[in-house]
């Protein structure tokens, strides 16, 4: 989208010698390994580029393949398929310079090959030059050293005696990287692309460090990012340009495809008082900090109209609106690249399921998801109800299945077997088991995808059931905290200005219902104390004699915890996929030993 607003009466290029670059950067959400989409959605967004008379349009990182392609870049036929889509894209660039991230194949003399993230850098049907990312992160839930060789080279692109810089994703994140010496050549605006993931608060740490190195290079920077949902990960977009003093030219929007332009007088880096020397770089880059400079266009073209006086800036979301917004984002993309049309939910009367159904709702629409209720003698008669209610408020189809029938048959197989033994967490069990079955059987018979509703505090603590409430193909709410289910239900319903999640569910102490009277304070801390613990534990690895010493925790809570995170490592495993939205999240983010005798 092109912003309106007051237009200069002057020319692109007006008389006084200003030179006025009009970058677009597309902000796309590509499918991993669904190369031939991809490319259509690239070759659209060319053709919108085009029609907006940009000089230059920018497309995220490894979008031709989708990112993280992860193992598929060991098949050679990926490649190919991918080389192929470049070659189309490069024939759509028609007019236009373009920059596109895709994984670059080199082969050497002997057949040995190299694969490189890299950004093509394409005008008018030409392929000009390849950047290779240097900087990979390998860390958290990246591992791009596993698949990529790193590049050497910081290459400056003259379009029409602008020079421009790409560089892509953390290579921006390095104070004393790429961009330092594309500035030291001559750049006047830096191009990065990015496969960006999510995390709550992750937005305004990287608007803060994108706003340091524009001010501190001197240069536009123009940041472009994926948006949507990958397997755990969720990507934001919030692409944005800044001018050479860390000012915002414009934004793009939070959680959905959006499409930015601006003009960006580009004398104006020129004339910005700080300095940037080599001296500041890396020692490694140092080396290949060669004034390196490509001609791509030795002219700027016209534009038909009058330069932009200003692009669309997006107010950035609240904290827990964002979160909600990834939630929404995660589950949609999820369900459907893998491709289901509906989802099926245990509906327990509790507010995981409450926030888990009104996520799913808002994500694939209501007609689409199926709630059911599957009472148990221990189930209370308000549980159902407020399923009911909940369902309605939703728009939902809902159904009650109860499971007294199939459990007693359960325990009646296991008598001989169980006699003469206390009844325990094996009978609570069944009850879950049941429930797990009933729904996967829902899913078998009319396709529609399982979502398991437990949170973060309790996978943490191994307070789930394997092959019971575990049971699912998509964990929605799995990496959020039991407080910040709470925050979520508050804010859909401040959202709505209703309360779509009875309030009777939201004050209801938490209960599983798989014993009389039971309460989850019961085998539990309350969660109040319990999500503080989690947090330093399992997000800031702090240890015991942290937490008791420096944090304040009660030496007996935090024993219990660390006792039960640790040894549910083997349930964690088993869970099905959910979305990140921590700062460190179960899976790949955190990998421990399930075999592990270490005590902290």
């Amino acid at each position: 989208m092109i912003a309106e607003g007051d237009h200069a009466n002057r020319n692109t290029n007006d008389a006084a010698g200003e030179r006025m670059l009009r970058v677009a950067l597309a902000q796309i959400n590509p499918t991993v390994g669904d190369i031939p989409g991809n490319t259509r959605l690239i070759v659209e967004n060319i053709r919108r580029a085009v029609d907006a008379q940009a000089h230059i349009v920018a497309f995220p990182e490894l979008c031709v393949t989708g990112y993280p392609p992860e193992d598929l870049l060991y098949k050679d036929s990926f490649l190919d398929t991918a080389e192929e889509a470049l070659r189309q894209i490069t024939e759509a660039s028609a007019g236009i310079t373009v920059t596109v991230g895709y994984p670059e194949r080199v082969r050497d003399g002997v057949g040995a090959r190299s694969i490189y993230n890299a950004a093509a850098v394409i005008h008018d049907g030409a392929l000009i030059d390849v950047y290779r990312k240097i900087f990979l992160p390998n860390y958290s839930v990246f591992d791009e050293e596993r698949y990529f060789a790193s590049g050497n080279r910081c290459p400056v692109y003259e379009i029409g005696g602008v020079r421009m810089g790409v560089n892509i994703c953390e290579d921006i994140w390095m104070e004393a990287g790429p961009t330092v010496v594309q500035r030291a050549a001559g750049a006047q605006a830096i191009i990065n692309i990015n496969g960006s993931p999510y995390y709550r608060g992750k937005g305004k740490v990287r608007a803060g460090m994108l706003r340091e190195r524009a001010a501190r290079n001197g240069v536009f920077l123009c940041y472009v990012n994926m948006v949507g949902g990958q397997d755990e990960l969720v990507f934001d977009g919030a692409s944005m340009i800044l001018d050479p003093r860390g000012e915002t030219v414009a934004t793009g929007r939070q959680f959905e495809e959006d499409f930015i332009v601006a003009d960006l007088p580009v004398n104006e880096s020129v004339a910005v008082e700080q300095t940037v020397s080599l001296d500041r770089a890396d020692p490694a880059i140092a080396r290949w900090a060669r004034a390196e400079a490509r001609d791509v266009s030795s002219a700027l073209p016209p534009a038909a109209h009058e330069p932009l006086r200003r692009a669309r800036v997006s107010p950035p979301m609240g904290s827990v609106e964002e979160v909600y917004h990834a939630l929404v984002l995660g589950t949609r993309d999820y369900v459907r690249k893998s491709g289901f049309s509906t989802a099926v939910i245990g509906l327990s009367g509790g507010i995981d399921s409450a926030l888990t159904a009104a996520i799913a709702a808002d994500a694939l629409g209501a007609e689409n998801v199926l709630g059911v209720s599957m009472p148990s003698r221990y189930t209370a008669d308000r549980s159902v109800s407020d399923a009911r209610t909940l369902a309605n408020n939703l728009g939902i189809e809902f159904e009650v299945m109860p499971i007294e029938g199939i459990t007693s048959a359960f325990r009646a197989g296991l008598a001989g077997l169980f006699a003469g033994t206390e009844e325990g967490v094996a009978e609570e069990n069944i009850q879950a088991r049941t429930r797990g079955n009933l729904l996967m059987a829902v899913s078998n018979k009319f396709g529609r995808i399982v979502l398991a509703t437990g949170n973060k505090s309790e996978y943490a603590t191994g307070y789930a059931t394997l092959y019971g409430d575990m049971a699912g193909g998509f964990a929605v709410i799995k990496d959020v905290p039991k407080t910040l289910v709470y925050e979520l239900c508050r804010w859909r319903n401040g959202r709505a200005g209703r309360d779509i999640i009875p309030q009777a569910i939201i004050e209801r102490p938490p209960t599983a219902e798989l014993r009389e009277n039971q309460l989850d304070e019961d085998s539990l801390p309350p969660y109040d104390i319990l999500d503080p613990v989690l947090e330093a534990y399992v997000e800031r690895d702090c240890s015991p004699d942290e937490m008791i010493n420096r944090l304040g925790f009660a030496r007996d809570v935090v024993e219990r915890v660390v006792t039960l995170v640790d040894r549910s490592e083997y349930k964690r495993r088993q869970a099905a996929p959910g979305i990140k939205i921590t700062e460190r999240a179960f899976g790949k983010d955190r990998r421990l030993p399930i075999v592990n005798h270490y005590k902290p």
